[in-house]
């Protein structure tokens, strides 16, 4: 039988489902979030979520739209702002406030989901779901290509690579902080107790991915050393050792400065190393 919902109560009954598979995502994550629980979360029942959605997959993308389409508009909008106030002089700062500043003023209204709204953030993003993933690559490549393109021009010292993989990891390792945990609860452990505003949250959040992104490319001292602790956890004992005094001779020496079992390590890490670094732009 049809369920037929008008006007108002059709709008509360669309709104208590999507509002159900939200918060049954931030719990779970999609794979472990049924239809069953969505249901009995709104209070509806299962021909309710097929009149309003269709499918499981159909609901999952409107309840992320719902939110990621309001939060990355008013992400671009800020962009293009500092890009048309700054020019040139956009700096890695500035593109990580146009990434956060609208993210924690969303979290403060009620109307997008309040203090839930940055978990949100954080499940959508390292859930492991190819769907999720699938999702958020295609209706959001273009966002996801703006801000790229921006960190590359605040960070030219950067190949493109190499700042692939410092995002990849600089916003992972966020977004599972903020997946699971309060996030009022987390700024008073930080904060011991006092209120933080807007400025000095995101201040403390961007503050450690701006050390990750601006840090230079490793040398080969810096690479040496970091093979003699693969050497040593891989060989031990007293070849590790030998491994330890040798590893940090200056290139060009022995080839036995370095453990075979790390050498392949080092040869990558310095394949990626421009033969010119620019200086970095602060």
């Amino acid at each position: 039988m049809a369920v037929r919902t008008t006007g108002r109560l059709a709008g509360d009954t669309k709104s208590r489902i999507l509002d159900a598979a939200e918060s049954l995502f931030i719990e779970y994550g999609y794979e472990a979030m049924s239809l069953r629980q969505i249901t009995a979360r709104a209070e509806v029942n299962l021909a309710a979520v097929n009149y309003h959605f269709g499918s499981k997959e159909s609901l999952i993308h409107s309840m992320l739209s719902r939110r990621l389409d309001q939060l990355n508009e008013a992400r671009l909008k800020l962009l293009d702002r500092f890009d048309a106030m700054l020019g040139e002089r956009l700096t890695c700062e500035h593109v990580l406030g146009a990434m956060f500043i609208p993210a924690l003023r969303l979290s403060r209204d009620p109307q997008v989901g309040g203090k839930a709204f940055l978990r949100l953030l954080g499940r959508a993003y390292t859930d492991p779901s190819s769907f999720i993933r699938d999702f958020l690559n295609g209706h959001y490549a273009s966002v996801a290509q703006r801000f790229f393109d921006a960190f590359q021009r605040a960070l030219p010292h950067l190949p493109r690579e190499e700042l692939g993989w410092r995002l990849h990891f600089a916003i992972g390792a966020l977004s599972g902080v903020l997946a699971g945990t309060d996030t009022d609860r987390l700024i008073a452990e930080f904060s011991q107790g006092k209120s933080m505003n807007d400025l000095q949250l995101t201040a403390r959040l961007a503050s450690l991915m701006v050390a990750a992104l601006k840090a230079p490319l490793p040398d080969d001292s810096q690479l040496a050393a970091f093979a003699t602790v693969l050497g040593d956890a891989s060989e031990g004992g007293a070849e590790g050792s030998a491994a330890s005094e040798t590893a940090c001779t200056p290139q060009g020496a022995s080839a036995t400065v370095v453990a075979p079992a790390a050498q392949s390590t080092v040869d990558a890490m310095r394949e990626v190393r421009p033969a010119v670094r620019p200086a970095v732009r602060s």
